[in-house]
């Protein structure tokens, strides 16, 4: 079987750019959300995607993002992929793909059944789906909170887009979580950092190498 793809979302700093792709990673991430730990201004944002070796996706998230923040973005950053992680309606989506012309990556939350549906009506829409742990009510943050949800849920499901697996993935349980769900595709954040919002070389590497499959 061929690797699984790796994205390293909510780097802020040089280094944590070199570790990702030193390791091997599809994805690179970078967080436009004032609320968390790892959000970054736009120009240091565009320093770091500069540095981003050809042939990894720089993928932008958002929240709820209106056209005047997501025009700035864009026209500052150099980005391949918007992710739209709020409550952004399938509509929005098709808004977003259309305005600005980029492959949209929508962030569906995940806690039990009910939540499934909607994975279907986003991917009518969107490029890829990122099917994440839905954040606790009340939380801050709608991703990085290093929740996990059952990933019974999604086994052999499979959708018309591209997905990616997220939600309290480490280096420990990355293998796990693709032997159950079959996904081709994985998203890190809080499981390869030493603290909220600093990225370790190190557990970079760990989950990559854990992540590819034999």
């Amino acid at each position: 079987m061929p690797s699984v793809s790796v994205k390293i979302c909510g780097l802020s700093r040089p280094e944590d750019v070199s570790a990702a792709a030193e390791a091997g990673a599809a994805y690179v991430g970078l967080v436009f959300f004032e609320k968390s730990p790892r959000h970054v201004s736009l120009n240091v944002a565009r320093a770091l995607a500069l540095e981003v070796p050809v042939g990894i996706a720089k993928v932008a998230l958002v929240v709820n993002a209106d056209d005047a923040a997501l025009d700035a973005l864009t026209t500052t950053v150099p980005i391949d992929v918007l992710q739209l992680h709020g409550s952004e309606t399938p509509q929005r989506v098709a808004d977003v793909k259309a305005r600005y012309g980029l492959p949209v990556m929508k962030a569906v939350g995940v806690a039990d059944a009910s939540d499934l549906p909607a994975l279907d009506s986003y991917a009518g829409v969107a490029d890829q789906l990122l099917v994440d742990a839905k954040p606790p009510k009340g939380a801050d943050l709608p991703g990085g909170n290093g929740l996990s949800f059952d990933w019974r849920l999604i086994a052999g499901r499979r959708w018309a887009v591209p997905w990616m697996l997220a939600g309290g993935l480490t280096p420990e349980n990355v293998a796990e979580a693709i032997r159950l769900t079959g996904a081709a595709q994985v998203d890190v954040s809080s499981g390869v950092e030493n603290a909220p919002g600093v990225k370790d070389a190190e557990l970079i590497r760990a989950f990559v190498a854990a992540g590819r499959t034999p």
